[in-house]
């Protein structure tokens, strides 16, 4: 955990520390835009952010069970500022997933579905397929036509009205998603390469 104390500036950004594996690269990912950003489980400083990144690698019934033991579920539920859901995080922020048949955050109003598999269609997801942008959006700014980004998962948040953009593995899923100040990309955007930074950018700017 990571506590500041009372004279300390408040970070621009903070990584909340809910046990994905992904969290460092996540990190590194920021520190090549030049950004620190503190991980912590501390609802003050999480409160106090200017933005809040919520990674995650792994199930959603464990994840959730550690925002809950950590007292978080409430705290982000209540955050104003831009929070970033990334890929496990993502699945986090809706209203229930399927893994587990566990509830979520029931920040997007979306239940989170198994990927099925098919003939040439292989679960878990892993690889690079294309965004297809569903309209303009400043989180989407300056996303060519052509943006591939990199995916491993075996859950999707099926297309809706908060969907930003979408992506295929079988059947269309939900790539990028917004709802009010709350954010989510399925993809990893610290492996995206030169799209993923673009797209944290857009994050940073929002």
């Amino acid at each position: 955990m990571t506590e500041l104390p009372e004279d300390a500036a408040k970070p621009t950004v903070v990584l909340v520390d809910a046990g994905g594996t992904n969290i460092g690269s996540v990190r590194y990912a920021l520190q090549r835009l030049g950004l620190e950003a503190p991980l912590t489980a501390d609802p003050a400083v999480i409160r106090a952010a200017g933005k809040v990144i919520l990674p995650g690698v792994g199930a959603a019934g464990p994840a959730m069970a550690r925002l809950r033991a950590l007292g978080l579920v409430d705290v982000l539920r209540g955050l104003t500022q831009p929070v970033l859901g990334v890929c496990l995080g993502m699945q986090l922020l809706c209203a229930r997933s399927e893994e587990g048949e566990v509830d979520c955050l029931g920040l997007i109003p979306a239940v989170v579905r198994r990927l099925q598999p098919a003939p040439g269609i292989r679960v878990p997801h892993m690889g690079w397929n294309r965004l297809h942008a569903c309209g303009a959006h400043p989180l989407l700014e300056g996303l060519a036509s052509d943006a591939q980004a990199y995916f491993v998962h075996s859950y999707a948040v099926p297309p809706g009205d908060y969907t930003l953009a979408s992506t295929e593995h079988g059947a269309a899923f939900s790539a990028v998603v917004a709802r009010g100040n709350f954010f989510g990309m399925q993809f990893h955007p610290e492996r995206s390469s030169a799209v993923g930074a673009r797209l944290l950018r857009n994050f940073l700017a929002l």
